[in-house]
C-alpha cells in the first residue's frame, strides 16, 4: 500500500489548545442538561440510560489489526507497530430517549480496544483500553462546547415529549434533506433534527469529528466499511415501516449470516488555520490531507444484539474518548467537555442500575 503523506505536518504541542475563560461554567451547564435528560428517561423507563446515544442497534465483538510497515508519520502511539487487539463495537443513534426508528437521527459508533499497553491520559492510568467515539459525519454540529450547550438544552426540553409529532417532523425533515441533496449539498442541522435518510447504518462511514493527539502529530480518525457485504449497504434503504427497531433488526439480520470489515484511517493535521483544534464544526480538507489507512477491523458473523449483550455492553461498559493512551489524548473544546460529562454520567447510570462499570481486560463472554 502506498501512502501520500502531506509535506508539512503540524507537530503536537499543549499550546494548541486554548480553553475559553468560562469553559468550566459551560461544562457545568452541559451536565445540568444531561442530568435533565437522564432523569426524564429514568422516570419513564426505570432504567439508567445514556443521556445521548441511548438506543443501541448493534453490539458486536471482533478484532483490530494494526497494519505492518506504516510510514513513520503514521506509525505513532497505538499504531507504532503491528498488533491485534480485541474490539467491542456499539452502534447507536443520537437521542437520549428510546424513540421509534422512524425518528431518523444521526448514527453513532463507539469502539473499545482491549489490552492496549502504554502511558495513559489522566484519569485512565489503571486501564488498558483505547476508545474512539464516532458519528457518521465529518464535523460536529457545533463549533465548541458553549455553542453545543444551546442545542443540548433544546434536546433536554423535548426529551420524551410527543414521539408521534417527532415522527411527523422527521418525515418532513427527510424530505427537506432530499431536496437539499438534489442541489449537491447537505444540511447537518436538518439531519440532526430528524432528517437523516432511512438507510442501513452498516454502510456508513464514521468520524471522530474532533481531533486527537496522534503521537508527535494531531489527527482525526474515520472508520470506513470496505468489505463487499458492507459496501453494498452504503446508502441502501432500510425498511422501518411499522418497525420501531428496524435499524437493529437490519443489523441482526446481516450478522446472522455475514461478517464485515472496516478500515481505520487517520487524517493528519497540516496547520491550525484551516484545520482548527478548537472548532469541531470545520471539516478538514482531504485535498490537503487525505484519510490514510492504519488498521483493519474485522467482525465475524454473530448475534448482533440481545438482551444479554445489552446488559453486558449497554449497561456494563462506558465508551469514552478519554479511555486513551497519552499518545491519543483527545483535543479541543468538545473533547474536554466530554471528559467530565462522560465520566459523571456513566457513574449516574451505574448507580441507577446498581451496576459497577469498569474497563474490561478481556472480551466479555456474550450470547
Amino acid at each position: 500500500m502506498s501512502y501520500l503523506i502531506p509535506a508539512s505536518l503540524l507537530h503536537y504541542d499543549s499550546s494548541l489548545e486554548t480553553p475559553e475563560a468560562d469553559e468550566a461554567e459551560t461544562i457545568h451547564a452541559l451536565l445540568e442538561a444531561l442530568h435533565k435528560i437522564n432523569e426524564t428517561t429514568f422516570r419513564d423507563n426505570h432504567h439508567g440510560l445514556r443521556s445521548v446515544h441511548a438506543k443501541s442497534h448493534g453490539l458486536l465483538t471482533g478484532e483490530l489489526r494494526v497494519l505492518e510497515g506504516l510510514p513513520p508519520e503514521l506509525a505513532q502511539g497505538l499504531f507504532a507497530q503491528g498488533g491485534t487487539y480485541p474490539v467491542v463495537m456499539r452502534f447507536s443513534t443520537v437521542p437520549g430517549d428510546l424513540l421509534d426508528d422512524k425518528v431518523s437521527t444521526p448514527r453513532g459508533l463507539a469502539i473499545k480496544l482491549i489490552g492496549v499497553p502504554g502511558d495513559r491520559v489522566s484519569g485512565s492510568e489503571n486501564d488498558a483500553t483505547q476508545d474512539f467515539v464516532m458519528i457518521n459525519g465529518p464535523v460536529f454540529g457545533a463549533k465548541d462546547a458553549r455553542h453545543f450547550l444551546g442545542s443540548l438544552k433544546l434536546v433536554a426540553a423535548t426529551t420524551d415529549k410527543g414521539e408521534a409529532l417527532k415522527k411527523v417532523f422527521s418525515a418532513v425533515a427527510r424530505g427537506t434533506e432530499k431536496l437539499i441533496e438534489a442541489f449537491g449539498s447537505k444540511s447537518g442541522t436538518v439531519i440532526a433534527l430528524g432528517g437523516h435518510p432511512e438507510t442501513n447504518l452498516l454502510g456508513e462511514t464514521h468520524f471522530t469529528q474532533a481531533p486527537v493527539r496522534y503521537g508527535r502529530y494531531v489527527a482525526k480518525l474515520s472508520l470506513v466499511p470496505v468489505s463487499p457485504e458492507l459496501r453494498a449497504l452504503t446508502n441502501a434503504p432500510v425498511d422501518l415501516h411499522d418497525k420501531p427497531n428496524g435499524l437493529r433488526e437490519a443489523v441482526i439480520q446481516h450478522f446472522a449470516q455475514l461478517g464485515g470489515e472496516w478500515e481505520l484511517r487517520a487524517q493528519l493535521c497540516t496547520d491550525v488555520a484551516s484545520m482548527p483544534i478548537e472548532d469541531a464544526s470545520v471539516e478538514w480538507s482531504q485535498d490537503k490531507s487525505p484519510y490514510l489507512s492504519v488498521a483493519q477491523l474485522s467482525v465475524p458473523a454473530q448475534t448482533a444484539w440481545s438482551e444479554a449483550r445489552s446488559e453486558a455492553i449497554d449497561d456494563g461498559m462506558a465508551f469514552n474518548p478519554w479511555h486513551a493512551l497519552a499518545a491519543h489524548q483527545p483535543l479541543g473544546s468538545i473533547m474536554r467537555a466530554r471528559k467530565v460529562a462522560y465520566e459523571v454520567m456513566s457513574k449516574v447510570r451505574a448507580r441507577q442500575n446498581h451496576r459497577l462499570i469498569t474497563e474490561p481486560s478481556a472480551l466479555p463472554l456474550l450470547s
